[in-house]
């Protein structure tokens, strides 16, 4: 039986796929089966950190993010401080966003200028495996194979 802690997967790979979709149909070819899928793991192999550059990071655009999450933040914090009042609960909300603007407004900016220019862009990035594999403990592996090869039978 497959560990319950995270870690390396033990046993062998039944099957090697391009991509996260293609195996996860497969697993769930497997459970459409009756096979004990507890006995698998999906691996992804050879993996690469894409950071995708989304834009250049101005005084402006830090000022404006530290605005409207300071807001948000403060909308929260004045929500809660508002159900524990009996009154005047319009004003402890104004107040709360005024002042988590105000904070986290100074806090973004003084991070900003922390950087020293080194960092002006905005990015997002991901982990991406080039594929991915089934891997199967050993004594139901032959099984788990057998019925992948019918799959790949129906798909083509």
């Amino acid at each position: 039986m497959a560990s319950p802690v995270p870690g390396l997967p033990t046993g062998l790979p039944v099957g090697t796929y391009d991509t996260y979709a293609d195996a996860q149909r497969a697993v769930d070819y497997l459970s459409d089966q009756k096979f004990p899928v507890q006995n698998l793991a999906i691996v992804g192999t050879d993996l690469r950190q894409v950071e995708r550059v989304t834009g250049r990071l101005t005084w402006g655009k830090v000022a404006l993010g530290g605005l409207a999450g300071g807001a948000w933040l403060g909308l929260f914090v004045g929500l809660l401080l508002g159900l524990f009042t009996t009154g005047g609960w319009g004003r402890i909300i104004l107040f709360s966003v005024i002042w988590g603007a105000i904070f986290m407004l100074i806090f973004a900016l003084v991070g900003y200028a922390a950087t020293g220019g080194r960092r002006d862009f905005t990015s997002k990035s991901v982990t991406i495996a080039s594929k991915y594999e089934i891997f199967c403990q050993h004594q139901h592996a032959d099984q788990a194979r057998d019925l992948l090869a019918k799959l790949a039978l129906k798909i083509s």
